[in-house]
């Protein structure tokens, strides 16, 4: 908790002036592991992070790097606030070998943070039950467990605990989705035994379904305070 409390710190430091060479940073379109990807990066990356979007994953990458569908998912739209505080950003289709991924992103800069929100975070476990091994992970809106609402959960997808990484849940106490319901947090947090720890947000700004990127949900409101989370986390 010590490390992270100084990460998280930091970040909100760096958040709050950020680098001069902000604008210079690089956006691009790259395929890796069988997948086309968005890929931005500052001159001089602290660390890296890959962005695992919710719904049926697919974002419809430009030649350019721009994203062309899911682009109020919580971390498609926060992907540049990424990029702006140092890290290396890929945000890849869904189908990506995740292994691939990680090993793609440990030569631009290590560690490696594999984040996912909402179903984003079952690609995550699937990734990480085939193999990949990234440095983090952080797990937002998640299918945690049985309790979330959905029997396709991170707990049954991995089956035990030995391959998560050190882990960082972030939940909204007012998601009010069936399937990542915040009573989910606390079996998934004990079940890790010591690997995650969960910071709970509260409130935000709720439009729209339930379970979409404008509700709770998706930390509506909250995108300042996720990002400062996760970057605290991450680096």
């Amino acid at each position: 908790m010590r490390r992270f409390a100084r990460g998280f710190f930091a970040a909100m430091t760096f958040f709050a002036i950020l680098p001069a060479h902000a604008a210079s940073i690089s956006q691009a379109s790259v395929n890796v592991g069988g997948a086309q990807a968005a890929l931005l990066t500052p001159p001089r990356p602290r660390a890296s992070v890959i962005l695992m979007t919710g719904g049926n994953g697919y974002i419809a990458i430009g030649a350019d790097g721009s994203i062309g569908r899911g682009g109020g998912n919580q971390l498609v739209r926060t992907r540049a606030a990424y990029a702006r505080l140092g890290f290396a950003v890929l945000v890849p289709n869904n189908g990506v070998n995740l292994a691939a991924a990680v090993a793609y992103m440990a030569k631009i800069r290590r560690p490696v943070t594999i984040v996912g929100t909402s179903r984003g975070t079952q690609r995550a476990a699937r990734g990480i039950a085939a193999g990949a091994r990234p440095d983090k992970l952080v797990l937002t809106s998640g299918f945690l467990s049985d309790q979330s609402g959905d029997p396709d959960n991170v707990m049954r997808i991995l089956g035990s605990p030995g391959a998560l990484p050190r882990t960082l849940v972030i939940e909204n106490r007012k998601d009010a989705c069936r399937l990542t319901a915040p009573a989910g947090v606390g079996p998934f947090v004990k079940w890790s035994a010591g690997r995650a720890h969960a910071v709970w947000l509260d409130g935000g700004i709720s439009q729209g379904r339930a379970c979409g990127a404008r509700a709770y949900h998706g930390f509506n409101g909250l995108d300042s305070r996720v990002v400062s989370l996760v970057a605290g986390f991450a680096r």
